[in-house]
């Protein structure tokens, strides 16, 4: 199957407004679970989830921390203009130095009213936190294809922009929740776990995890680790074309220690990801291991997954997990690397097949998204009839909804 020739027509299911989870429940991990297995559907709740992971597997959770991404500003005319930080500007190598930047920062935006911010004027916004009084400032330096360059500009100058935001801005709720964030949803849209600044998005199956679930994990010598992708705004991005070679997969910072490739080898055959966000984490490390084996002097810029080229340039040059991971471990060790910061673009949909993981913990995604091409890809036509099956048995659905744990067919060859 040639994922590119695939009709989006072909992932779509009805959802009813009703469906779709406003609100979070009280407790994170009271939410339900649906368990598909080998074919077959079964349900508990996500606090019971360590009951149907294998003991000795390990879990791959992403760390990413969603940061207040929406700012808005009043114009002295009386109008706002609503600007919405995509992601950092190219000068920056990666979303944690971007983040870092004090005093003044570069950052590509969407913008809510850009019509009526005359290029040249500066918008202001003061922020009083109790401790610090902030000043922000926005200029409009470019306009591109499909979003913005913005210049912000701060006092005082020696906080971070993570700080900034975090006083000035809003956390971004997903386009579905039809709803203005509240104080709850700083708490709430953000896993327990999460560290790393720089998301617009939370990846939201970790957000049913909780101290005890861990606990009950480590129970039954089940390991956890952490990887970071900092999800951008394309993930709520829908598929427009008919046909997905037309369509624009979005391209996501990762950073994995060295560490967690020694426990995915360590690991292997028993992996599973929480998230599609790890998972495609995951899955980018092993071809990155087939560029490394194929060009030992390869450069890390040239590491990046573009979101064709495993279909399309490498899938005639597969290797054993081992060997790919092994040879990604010896190219960092060589480099004096602990830590591989670089980008994934990859398109994970029927045809692909899977290298590392053997299963998935996810939420139910949107109808005609690449998140259920992920999906269809995992566990083949029968997507249908699970998603039909929460559908008539009142789970709760996308980010604040239920999830499942899906169980992988065997890697490497087709479902």
């Amino acid at each position: 199957m040639d994922p590119k020739q695939l009709q989006i027509k072909d992932f779509t299911y009805a959802l009813p407004e009703n469906r779709i989870a406003a609100y979070p429940l009280a407790g994170r991990d009271a939410s339900k679970l649906l368990v598909y297995k080998q074919g077959n559907i079964s349900e508990d709740v996500y606090r019971n989830i360590a009951l149907h992971l294998p003991e000795g597997a390990l879990l791959v959770l992403n760390d990413t921390r969603v940061v207040e991404a929406r700012l808005i500003f009043q114009k002295p005319t009386g109008g706002s203009i609503e600007i919405f930080c995509l992601s950092p500007h190219a000068r920056y190598a990666d979303v944690t130095t971007a983040m870092l930047q004090k005093n003044r920062v570069w950052w590509n935006c969407l913008i809510g009213g850009a019509s009526k911010w005359k290029r040249g004027a500066v918008l202001e916004k003061k922020i009083a936190t109790g401790t610090v009084d902030i000043v922000l400032k926005a200029l409009l330096i470019e306009r591109l294809p499909d979003s913005f360059t913005i210049e912000m500009q701060w006092e005082p100058g020696d906080l971070s922009f993570a700080e900034v935001l975090h006083h000035a801005g809003v956390i971004p709720l997903p386009p579905y929740i039809k709803r203005e964030a509240d104080e709850n949803d700083r708490e709430r849209y953000q896993t327990i776990y999460a560290r790393q600044e720089g998301s617009v998005a939370a990846p939201t199956a970790g957000l049913h995890f909780t101290d005890s679930i861990f606990q009950s994990l480590s129970d039954k010598a089940i390991a956890h680790d952490f990887v970071t992708l900092h999800v951008g705004a394309g993930t709520f991005k829908p598929v427009k074309a008919d046909r997905m070679q037309d369509h624009a997969m979005h391209a996501e910072f990762i950073d994995v220690r060295y560490e967690i490739i020694e426990k995915l080898l360590h690991h292997a055959g028993k992996v599973f990801c929480v998230g599609t966000t790890s998972l495609r984490t995951v899955e980018s490390l092993y071809w990155m291991g087939v560029k490394v084996k194929q060009n030992p002097d390869i450069d890390v810029d040239d590491l990046v997954i573009a979101q064709w080229e495993v279909y399309e340039t490498f899938a005639a040059h597969a290797i054993p997990v081992d060997e790919s991971l092994q040879a990604l471990l010896e190219w960092m060790k060589r480099r004096n690397m602990k830590r591989l910061l670089t980008q994934t673009q990859i398109m994970i949909a029927p045809g692909y097949f899977f290298k590392i993981i053997s299963g998935l913990i996810t939420n139910f995604h949107q109808p005609q998204s690449t998140l259920l091409l992920l999906v269809a890809a995992l566990i083949g036509e029968r997507w249908k009839e699970m998603y039909n099956y929460a559908l008539e048995n009142d789970f709760r659905f996308l980010s604040y909804g239920d999830g499942c744990l899906l169980f992988a067919g065997a890697k490497g060859t087709p479902s």
